[in-house]
């Protein structure tokens, strides 16, 4: 167990400023027999080069300012090919550029910005491609979900045969054993948070499963691993993301409107029985409330209270926060932010990350659904959410094409930075384009006046966690 010391817990530095200036995606599915890999990896690349208003003349123009690659993709095994990312680099028309692949498990697309932003802000190349993808429709669901549960530790967890879902609805039961006292309430908070981004997922033409249900259509759904539900999970999805990082001189030759990004990140044990009590960072928002402090410092005497990290919070999640905010200047998210992107692999991961980032104190996680922040606007009151989450649907409406998630998610946060959700979201083309049909009941989803927003990349039971920050240059918080 780590003791902190003031070089542990230093403010992350970009030597220079990074700037985010395009991005693209495919659609997600879950299956996708008509298209290659590559093939999908070129649309996102030619959605990022010519959809997004840049002062170059085409795709080739583009192509000569990137000086470096980095490239996600989570597991060799379902595409059966390994070095994807030199395949894909070819496929681009990018060598002899140099290139490699990340790998983190489901933070995969947030660590491969991390390392491409670094590249960025230490200096060694101007501009960056960072892309990710996942090809997982090659394999059946059960081969897949065993595939996907060897990122567990093989000597301790993985020979007792769960997968993921098991490991999450462990968390589920303590969680709610501990702070929901088991009262049905805590399960209708899950339910709602499926409910919410299947339903947001509906206005998102590039998402996997969009659907209208309600809190009964949850409830009802098949058990997959008690208490957690089919609704419940998130998706397992083919798809591709990219987004070209710029510093600042070569951003504004590019475009207009470049958005500024900050990203963090922390790490924890793949053991989750493994995780120790210990004394954690407080965030700013945290440190002056003594009950906060005692909670994370494990000095309630009250057996019934949960030491963190123990079973039910990301270590990691708390902090690449603690990194990003001092990082950034942020010092209340619920207020300083305008939308968050969230990693709710499952509706009970969701609920853990919004005590370990600070939107909710240890153990009231539940009120940031129920209090209706979590809206755009609120179904039950018809007001407009204090801070909105997983617009794009999350991963449980919109996909999990696990390299390129984290990709998406910052991706969906910089086109409401740059109040052009629905110009790559409405138009009858965004649909025609995928095969789909636009829905009667779509939704303009744009956060009005949408200065800063932030994603999370999570891993496994919170093994890899990415922060990003996204703020428009004008409202950089002065720190």
């Amino acid at each position: 167990m780590i003791k902190f010391t003031e070089r542990n817990l230093a403010t992350p530095k970009q030597m220079r400023p990074v700037y985010l200036v395009a991005f693209g995606q495919s659609d997600y599915r879950k299956r996708y027999p008509e298209k290659k890999t590559e093939e999908l990896c070129i649309e996102a690349f030619r959605m990022m080069a010519l959809d997004n208003k840049l002062k170059v003349d085409g795709i080739q123009e583009l192509k000569g300012y990137i000086h470096s690659c980095y490239y996600g993709h989570f597991a060799d095994h379902f595409g059966d090919q390994l070095l994807g990312e030199a395949l894909i680099h070819d496929r681009l028309g990018l060598d002899p550029m140099g290139n490699v692949g990340i790998k983190s498990g489901g933070a995969t697309g947030g660590s491969t910005l991390w390392m491409a932003a670094n590249a960025v802000a230490s200096g060694y190349s101007d501009s960056v491609l960072c892309m990710g993808w996942e090809r997982m429709d090659e394999v059946d669901t059960w081969t897949g979900n065993h595939y996907i549960s060897t990122a567990a530790d093989k000597d301790y967890e993985t020979e007792l045969g769960h997968i993921y879902t098991g490991y999450y609805a462990l968390m589920a039961q303590r969680y709610w054993k501990t702070f929901g006292q088991s009262s049905p309430a805590f399960r209708r908070t899950m339910s709602k948070i499926a409910v919410k981004n299947h339903g947001y997922a509906v206005s998102n033409p590039y998402a996997q499963a969009p659907a209208r249900i309600t809190v009964e259509d949850v409830e009802k759904s098949p058990i997959v691993a008690d208490p957690l539900r089919f609704y419940d999970a998130c998706l397992m999805s083919v798809g591709a993301a990219s987004v070209l990082l710029c510093d600042e001189e070569t951003a504004y030759k590019l475009t207009d409107d470049p958005i500024r990004f900050y990203i963090t990140a922390g790490s924890h044990t793949l053991r989750a029985a493994d995780r120790r009590h210990m004394e954690i960072p407080l965030l700013p928002n945290e440190k002056d409330n003594d009950e906060i402090k005692k909670t994370y410092a494990g000095l309630y005497g009250d057996s019934n209270i949960e030491r963190y990290p123990g079973f039910t919070g990301f270590l990691a999640a708390r902090m690449a926060a603690y990194y990003a905010y001092n990082m950034t200047g942020i010092v209340d998210p619920c207020t300083d932010l305008d939308l968050v992107e969230l990693h709710d692999a499952f509706t009970i991961s969701d609920i853990q990350t919004y005590e370990d980032i600070g939107l909710r104190p240890y153990g009231q996680g539940p009120d940031y659904v129920e209090s209706g922040d979590a809206y755009l606007i609120d179904p039950a009151t018809g007001k407009r959410g204090r801070l909105p989450s997983n617009l794009s649907g999350g991963l449980i409406g919109c996909m999990h094409s696990v390299g390129a998630t984290g990709i998406m998610q910052v991706g969906e946060i910089f086109w409401q930075l740059q109040n052009r959700w629905a110009e790559f979201h409405e138009p009858e083309h965004r649909w025609t384009r995928w095969g789909k049909e636009k829905p009667a009941d779509f939704e303009n989803l744009q956060v009005p006046d949408a200065k800063r927003g932030l994603a999370i990349s999570h891993a496994g039971v919170g093994s890899h966690v990415t922060c990003s920050v996204l703020m428009r240059p004008e409202s950089v918080i002065k720190k």
